[in-house]
């Protein structure tokens, strides 16, 4: 939980330096703006567990359309009003604080990326948060890492975070991480003859 909250406060100093034009550019997400990442990261902070579960059904219980029905909900809100929610969320809430914060954490790491690639501003992300991520990216329900990553073996070039078995793919934690998380884009970073393996179930 605590490096949950700590990635939060990142994110928020991270938000605060952006500028309109940057707010509204596209992120790695289908059809999704950084602005409409940012709302879907904090957008179901608010409600209950009920409220949750009640649009969550209102979606023929599609999280995809769930996820895209809740950012519409919001769509109104300004960027100084999302930044807001982001720093009053600082504390995940009922639902990302799951598995002792770690559904937070690993939201938290893949979506900045994915708001920071587009831009083309890297990131030195935490090496104890990133792999308490991508230990549970291989097992996480929204993520299922270790599915898009069978056959292969994954090994982390700078942190020596290593699993799976296989022939290895090899490169940065990063990349390997938001490889679990199906963002072909960072396919160009890795190497290794399990490389065309792991293309295959991410692209």
């Amino acid at each position: 939980m605590e490096l949950a909250r700590a990635e939060r406060i990142d994110l928020a100093e991270f938000l605060a330096g952006l500028t309109p034009e940057q707010w509204n550019a596209p992120s790695l997400c289908t059809r999704w703006r950084i602005r409409d990442v940012v709302t879907h990261m904090i957008g179901y902070e608010d409600l209950s567990r009920g409220e949750f579960y009640a649009r969550v059904a209102k979606a023929g219980f599609n999280p995809n359309r769930a996820n895209a029905n809740r950012v519409a909900e919001l769509a109104d809100r300004t960027p100084e009003q999302l930044l807001e929610m982001v720093r009053a969320a600082e504390t995940p809430g009922v639902l990302t604080s799951g598995f002792g914060g770690r559904i937070a954490l690993l939201d938290g790491i893949v979506h900045q990326q994915d708001i920071r690639r587009p831009l083309g501003i890297p990131r030195e992300i935490p090496e104890d948060r990133l792999n308490v991520a991508m230990d549970f990216a291989r097992w996480a329900p929204p993520v299922r890492g270790a599915l898009r990553a069978r056959g292969v073996r994954l090994v982390a070039t700078d942190t020596g975070w290593a699993a799976g078995r296989g022939p290895e793919v090899t490169g940065p934690a990063e990349a390997l991480l938001m490889a679990m998380a199906a963002r072909p884009c960072v396919l160009a970073e890795l190497a290794g003859p399990g490389k065309s393996t792991l293309a295959q179930h991410i692209s």
